[in-house]
């Protein structure tokens, strides 16, 4: 079933960029050329998105790829299919990597069990209201959002998977 999302590369060394490209190239079968630019949220930093199609999953198997680069800012989205939940799932170095369901609106969704395990783990409300931060990601969040305003009105380019 074939799907699609966004892979945003928020920042990156500019000699990490070509194995950036050799990472999503592997992924998705075919070659890519992503157009870099500069991200001024962190000079001497590049940053580049781009659209993707792809079989289900393929968001998870980006970011698994891209993850080689520790230094790497980056998201990767994918959007739900009939059958498949979306997911958007985000890389901060030091701080790891965060992977969300989200709804058709792009909202991240907290699932049943997620709930009951916070709800049993959590003995006072400051601990709750931690883990549910932590389940929606606003750590993660918070540190790419100057990286994300830094690419408002960026070129995106279009990939696809080859069958």
């Amino acid at each position: 079933m074939a799907s699609h999302g966004v892979i945003y590369v928020h920042s990156s060394p500019p000699a990490v960029c070509p194995h950036a490209e050799w990472a999503i190239s592997a992924v998705l079968g075919t070659p890519v050329s992503l157009p870099w630019g500069a991200q001024d949220a962190a000079p001497g930093t590049l940053r580049a998105e781009c659209g993707w199609t792809g079989a289900a999953g393929t968001a998870g198997r980006l970011a698994s790829a891209l993850r080689a680069w520790p230094m790497l800012r980056f998201e990767v989205t994918e959007d739900a299919t009939a059958g498949c939940d979306g997911e958007r799932i985000m890389h901060v170095p030091g701080r790891g990597v965060h992977r969300a369901i989200t709804g058709a609106n792009g909202d991240l969704l907290v699932g049943e069990q997620q709930l009951r395990a916070i709800r049993a783990e959590c003995t006072s409300a400051e601990d709750f209201g931690h883990a549910i931060d932590t389940a929606l990601g606003l750590a993660w969040d918070g540190e790419l959002e100057p990286y994300r305003h830094a690419g408002d009105g960026a070129q995106v380019a279009w990939l696809h998977q080859v069958g």
